[in-house]
């Protein structure tokens, strides 16, 4: 029997409002907040607006830092922690989708360790003063990333990734209000369905799976199978507000298993050829299920998963890399840069068949190598 171990230390106020019904934890926190957040999203949803007029009613101090790229730089990170330091920060709060809330995560964790380097961060007996309190307003239905301490940052050069994790690296408190999704545009929209539903899918089969993580995992796939496999042409609201619960629950699933292969492998055409991160990992999709198929504990894993969230095999085999749409060409060499940069990752190890250098390299020529 699965063991039943589970911890979550981030307080979810899931709905509409939910910022109103949880203020007390963020207002609380301190006297100035570091606000991290991308360009534009959380200004276009309105998420950027109500937090920062609840924090000038409650007569708290804010920064707003808006420099958050896709795939976060460890760099960026490094010199916003020092900005928050210096204004004097003593709370962080990340508002968007995944990169957003990597980058507060580590970005907390710089500006309460000023004297650390760059890649010190990784390193516990550096970073020894704790990560300032943080909290997580998602405005994407995808990582997860708001009950999770992973912040998967980018390292100097741009072609590698490496997550940082610390106990103290859990928002105190997520706000997920579905209403911050509505202005995301249909692929964007997707893309995230997609990532969460890899994190249900992968998170279950996971060898450190436990009973509260595998349902977990089985209520966010289902709910993501039943919006995607309807193929809207819109999202509505209630679409939505499923995807929002579901990415939730997909990324507590997470948060007690990590990912498996599609993860590593989906990296290398997210940094190197642009495709979005959800779309990347639906692409291996089908090759995650068949690879464990090899294996007796991976094919009834596989079967329950499926049946449990009213689906086949063979069904979501077929669908999840149709609707990514990965449409890629590459030669052998590009092909070997791309597994090169990915073949050490951990994510190989957390299913129950592994896979091997060589596999790595068969699925890639299966779907990319040039006629």
């Amino acid at each position: 029997m699965l063991g039943a171990d589970l911890y979550m230390p981030t307080r979810v106020f899931f709905g509409e409002n939910a910022l109103q019904r949880g203020k007390a934890a963020l207002l609380d926190a301190g006297r100035h907040a570091f606000i991290v957040t991308g360009k534009s999203s959380a200004k276009k949803c309105g998420a950027l607006d109500e937090v920062t007029a609840l924090l000038r009613e409650a007569g708290i101090a804010f920064t707003v830092f808006d420099g958050v790229s896709e795939n976060p730089p460890l760099l960026t990170c490094f010199e916003a922690g020092k900005q928050a330091a210096a204004c004097g920060a003593d709370f962080v709060i990340g508002i968007g989708g995944g990169s957003p809330l990597d980058a507060a995560k580590a970005i907390a964790a710089f500006a309460a360790n000023q004297d650390i380097s760059p890649m010190d961060i990784y390193d516990d007996k550096k970073r020894r003063a704790p990560t300032l309190p943080l909290f997580a307003i998602p405005t994407t239905a995808g990582t997860g990333s708001e009950v999770n301490y992973y912040s998967v940052l980018t390292l100097e050069g741009g072609t590698k990734k490496k997550t940082f994790k610390a106990n103290d690296s859990w928002p105190r408190a997520a706000f997920v209000d579905p209403r911050y999704t509505y202005t995301l545009p249909h692929n964007t929209t997707l893309s995230c369905a997609l990532d969460a539903f890899a994190h249900a899918l992968e998170s279950y089969l996971s060898p450190k799976s436990t009973v509260f993580s595998q349902t977990t995992a089985v209520f966010a796939a289902r709910e993501i199978w039943d919006v995607l496999s309807a193929m809207p042409s819109e999202f509505d609201a209630e679409m939505r507000t499923r995807l929002a619960l579901a990415a939730t629950a997909a990324g507590m699933a997470i948060s007690v298993t990590g990912t498996g292969f599609p993860h590593p492998l989906g990296y290398s055409i997210t940094l190197l050829d642009g495709v979005p991160h959800g779309r990347a990992c639906a692409a291996f999709a089908a090759d995650y299920i068949a690879y464990n198929e090899k294996n007796e504990e991976g094919r009834a894993l596989i079967a329950a998963f499926a049946a449990a969230i009213g689906t086949k095999p063979n069904v979501m085999k077929a669908f999840l890399p149709g609707i990514a749409a990965v449409d890629l060409s590459f030669t052998e060499a590009e092909i070997a840069e791309r597994v090169e940069l990915v073949a050490g990752a951990g994510n190989y190890q957390n299913s129950p068949y592994v896979i091997s250098k060589e596999e790595m390299y068969a699925i890639y020529r299966a779907h990319f190598l040039k006629k």
